[in-house]
Order: C-alpha cells, then structure tokens, then sequence
C-alpha cells in the first residue's frame, strides 16, 4: 500500500520585499477622548505579492489607557492593512481586482489569468486564481451572515462602527475598485467597480450600509472628493477624517524630489573625500604608525 503524503507547499522568499509597518489612524480614543497608547508589538504581519512586487505589511495597533474609561484597554487595530489585502491573503487587492476585471470584462479563463500574473512577476498557481476569484465575488457581493454578525458584535463592544473606503485603480486598465470596510473590526464589508467617479453610484452602494442599526462614529477616507461627498451625504452627522497615510504620502510628493537631490550631491562631495585605510590595512610597525597619525588626511 502507497503512504499517502502531505501536500507540498513550497515556501517563498521576497528577500527584496518593500517593507511597510502601518500604525493606528486613531490619536484620541472615541469614548473618553484620551490620547492612545501604541501597543509594543504588531497585530498582524505578513508578506503580500502585489502588481507592483511584494510587500512587507506590519500592523501597529493602539489602546486607550484610560482606567476610568469604560472601554479601557480596548485595543485599535491598524485599520489600513486592509487596503493591502483581505485577511488571511498573501496576495494584495490590486491582484484580486485584476482577476475580476479580466474575467468578467475580457472574458479570460483561469489558467489564461494565471499566466498573465505568472509573467509579471506574481506566484500563483490556477487553483489560488480561482480562489482570489471567488473572493472577488464575495466582496462584491455585499455584507453576509458572517460580516453582519461581527458588524453587531463591534457595535455592541464600542458603541457604534467607524466605516472607512479606499479605492484601488489595478494596472492595465481604468477602472476603480472601491473597496467597504468597518475599521474597528477590521472586516471588509463590499466593493464596487466604476469605470470612473460618480458620487450618485456611491451613494447608491452604501444605501444598505447607511440603514443598518448602528451608530457610525466616524467615518475614513483619502482626499478623493467623490467618496468625501458620498460619505457625507450616506452619514451626514458623523466627522469625517483624511486617512494620515495618504495625507502623509501626498506631502511626501513634494519633499521627495529635493531629498533626491540633496542625498546625489551628498554623494557627490563625499566620493571626492580622500580614502581612509581601516585597520586592517594599517601599518603594524608603532613608529610608522605614529608617523601615519601625524600625516593630516585633509
């Protein structure tokens, strides 16, 4: 009789991967408006392949560390995670946003999907294709049993929910992925496909969100006037709030280019700087050492 054998998975290495550690957005705690505490060690961490090549992505949370707060030591996970990939995936949404759109709008099987992110750099395999599709679906397809659930358990626990959109434009074409998400949970909610921004068509999609029972705390978003004019139309009483990261990013666009130059002329001056032996290539012999000491290097 054969002895059957385990499944191989082979393990992959991105000893190049681009690392990113993601903190909490939140400064104050939503209950008693004191300033969080960051947590000393990272909620989730994982490596994602992405269009672009793979990432490290790290989660820093934070908790309020008021002890007269009723919600004391309640912990704040780094909601923006999830704008790198679902929970429990290695692949980013930029990935499971190319699968859907070539699928559904260019028609292509799975296997011609696979190969297609085999030649860009992507290791996948069909069956994971199919997978990540399914996902695809899933996340379009709106709030299940399983979300609504812990939708109520986090409404219940921190007294409301705080909802947050990200939208992801995958290479190769125009359209937009927006993807839905409760940041307290962490938990992915819905997503939509536009061909370009229409406040009315987000509006549209976050009807049933808008009437589920709870109450929204906040809400989270990039710049994009769109989904700031969605949002506050669907919540018009809750304060929204720029996501830090994108805010962060934006203002780097402008110190980059001179950080740029600065470090090349850097480079520049200090390449014409005259070579300093280490010690193992100095003299052994005290005497032509003391000489060598004596010998200005400028």
């Amino acid at each position: 009789m054969i002895e059957k054998k385990p499944r191989h998975r082979p393990e992959r290495h991105f000893n190049d991967a681009k690392r990113i550690v993601v903190k909490c957005e939140r400064e104050l705690c939503i209950h008693c408006n004191t300033k969080l505490v960051s947590l000393p060690s990272w909620h989730m961490r994982k490596t994602i392949q992405t269009l672009s090549g793979a990432v490290f992505v790290a989660g820093k949370g934070k908790e309020c560390a008021n002890s007269e707060c009723e919600y004391f030591r309640k912990h704040y996970y780094a909601s923006g995670v999830l704008k790198y990939s679902l929970p429990q995936s290695t692949y980013g949404l930029d990935i499971l946003a190319f699968i859907g759109w070539q699928h559904e709008h260019e028609h292509q099987q799975l296997v011609e999907i696979q190969r297609s992110l085999n030649q860009r750099g992507v290791e996948i395999n069909e069956r994971n294709v199919g997978k990540l599709y399914r996902q695809f679906l899933a996340l379009l397809g709106g709030t299940i049993a399983h979300t609504a659930e812990k939708l109520a358990a986090t409404a219940h626990e921190h007294g409301g929910l705080i909802w947050a959109i990200d939208a992801l434009q995958p290479e190769g074409h125009g359209t937009l992925l927006y993807v839905l998400y409760e940041v307290l949970s962490g938990t992915p909610v819905s997503g939509i496909q536009l061909q370009q921004a229409q406040v009315q068509c987000l509006i549209d999609w976050l009807q049933p969100y808008k009437e589920l029972p709870y109450k929204v705390l906040s809400t989270l978003s990039d710049g994009e006037s769109a989904i700031i004019t969605a949002m506050n139309s669907s919540w018009p009483d809750a304060p929204h709030q720029r996501c830090q990261a994108h805010f962060l990013n934006n203002l780097s666009e402008v110190v980059l280019p001179l950080d740029t130059k600065l470090r090349q002329q850097l480079k520049a001056d200090l390449d014409r700087l005259p070579f300093v032996p280490d010690s193992s290539e100095r003299l052994q012999d005290q005497s032509q050492s003391k000489q060598l000491d004596r010998t200005p290097l400028f």
